[in-house]
C-alpha cells in the first residue's frame, strides 16, 4: 500500500503580525470597520456607516461622556483611526495631520561654568546665597553644614586623600571671601565614611 505524506499548512493570525492599532482603546474591530468604510464608493453609504461606527465608539468608551464636546472628540478619533483618509461629511471640522506632528522642544543648556565640578552646581549656588546672609548664628550653622557636605562630596571621588584646609579654601573662594571659616568645624573623615557605610548597609537590609 502506497503511503502518502500529508502536510497541513497552518497559518496563525497573531496580533504581533497584524497592523498596529492607531487607538488601541477602541479595539481591532473598530479599526477594521473604518478600513472597510474607506473602500465603499457611495458617499452617502460611507456617511451612514461612519455615523454608526462613531455611535459604537461612544458605547465602547462611556467615560468620554464626561469630556466637553464628547461627540466632537469621537469624530476626531475617527479621523485619526482613518489616518485622515476618510472622505465623508464630518459634522465637525476634522483635525489636521500636522496638528499631531510636534517638533521636539529645544533643550536649553546652561552657559555657566562650574569651577569645582566635584562639589556640583547646587553647592556653588548654596554657598553664594548663604554668603549674602547677615552675619549671625544662622549663617554660621548653614555654612558649617555646607562645608561638611562639601567634604562628603570630596570623599565620594577621592577617599584616600582629603585635606580640610583644601575644603575650607575652596569654600572661601566660592563665597568670595564673605564668610568666616574660623567658625567651621569639619567632621572627621573616618566618621563621615562610617556614616556612608551604615546608610548603604541599611538600604541593603530593607
Amino acid at each position: 500500500m502506497h503511503k502518502q505524506s500529508i502536510f497541513f499548512d497552518m497559518s496563525f493570525d497573531y496580533n504581533t503580525s497584524r497592523k498596529r492599532l492607531i487607538l488601541p482603546e477602541y479595539g481591532r474591530n473598530i479599526h477594521m470597520m473604518v478600513d472597510y468604510i474607506k473602500t465603499i464608493e457611495d458617499r452617502d453609504e460611507r456617511n451612514r456607516l461612519a455615523h454608526s461606527v462613531v455611535a459604537v465608539m461612544g458605547n465602547l468608551n462611556p467615560h468620554l461622556r464626561d469630556i466637553n464636546d464628547f461627540k466632537h472628540k469621537l469624530w476626531d478619533h475617527l479621523a485619526l483611526i482613518a489616518k485622515f483618509d476618510l472622505d465623508i461629511d464630518y459634522p465637525y471640522d476634522p483635525p489636521k495631520p500636522e496638528t499631531f506632528i510636534e517638533k521636539p522642544k529645544k533643550v536649553e543648556y546652561g552657559s555657566h561654568q562650574i569651577r569645582y565640578k566635584h562639589y556640583g552646581r547646587s553647592i556653588e549656588l548654596m554657598v553664594k546665597a548663604t554668603s549674602e546672609l547677615s552675619e549671625g548664628e544662622e549663617k554660621d550653622k548653614v555654612i558649617n553644614m555646607i562645608a561638611n557636605h562639601m567634604k562628603k562630596a570630596y570623599l565620594s571621588w577621592n577617599r584616600e586623600n582629603v585635606d580640610n584646609e583644601v575644603i575650607l579654601k575652596d569654600l572661601q573662594e566660592m563665597a568670595g571671601g564673605n564668610i568666616d571659616i574660623s567658625k567651621i568645624t569639619l567632621t572627621e573623615t573616618k566618621e563621615l565614611m562610617n556614616k556612608g557605610k551604615r546608610k548603604r548597609s541599611f538600604k541593603k537590609n530593607r
